[in-house]
């Protein structure tokens, strides 16, 4: 079998075709950050490799890696990072991309260790009314993994103390929304507090937004033929 017709081809070149939109936007440069997709056929994941930049990354140097992480196919080795992707998708079966940036806004927000509160109502496109930022731990280590699996147990995305941020999604093109959206607030949230300390909204207003989510976004009507 070719690699064009493997399994999860075409998941793959939407893979890489992230990782270089990620570049392109300056949310990652030179060989920083990483993303993984869900495997479709034979479980685990597929993952970027490590010390590669984007431009040289091709959909057949990912790596497939078992919920253990075993390497399963894949001549390279996989991102350092593997092992809180594999946490995240362990604590979170309902997601299937998972994308980590070293972007400018989220990671100096990640640097002064503070989250990201409810001081804009689109906060609420992580699946709460934060976005919480874990204690700091080695990177590729357990307890990082550990960390960001906690993070995640009612969110969708983390930021990384002194590192960075992680966003999930059902799909990978959620799990890109959810981080160019949460890179965009970091960035007002930092010049809000720059001037003062920005209101929050309160913890029912964000319930209201979030359950508005639910059902927002592009949907036919009904007489549209």
């Amino acid at each position: 079998m070719s690699d064009a017709a493997s399994p999860d081809a075409e998941l793959r070149l939407q893979a890489v075709a992230a990782l270089r939109r990620m570049d392109g936007l300056g949310l990652n440069r030179g060989s920083t950050g990483n993303l993984s997709v869900r495997a479709t056929a034979g479980g685990g994941y597929w993952i970027t490799p490590t010390g590669m930049p984007p431009e040289a990354i091709g959909a057949e140097d990912l790596v497939w890696l078992a919920a253990d992480g075993r390497v399963l196919k894949g001549a390279w080795a996989p991102s350092s990072e593997w092992p809180f992707h594999g946490a995240i998708y362990r604590a979170r079966p309902d997601l299937s991309a998972v994308v980590h940036m070293h972007s400018p806004h989220a990671t100096a927000l990640a640097c002064l260790r503070r989250d990201l509160p409810a001081f804009h109502y689109m906060v609420a496109v992580a699946g709460g009314d934060s976005v919480p930022c874990t204690p700091y731990h080695l990177f590729g280590t357990e307890a990082l993994s550990q960390a960001v699996a906690t993070a995640f147990g009612q969110r969708q995305a983390c930021l990384m103390a002194n590192h960075g941020l992680v966003a999930g999604g059902a799909t990978l093109t959620q799990a890109m929304k959810v981080a160019v959206e949460l890179e965009a607030l970091c960035g007002i949230y930092l010049q809000a507090l720059a001037v003062g300390e920005p209101v929050l909204l309160s913890a029912e207003q964000m319930a209201e937004v979030i359950e508005r989510f639910k059902s927002y976004g592009q949907a036919r009507r009904a007489d549209s033929g």
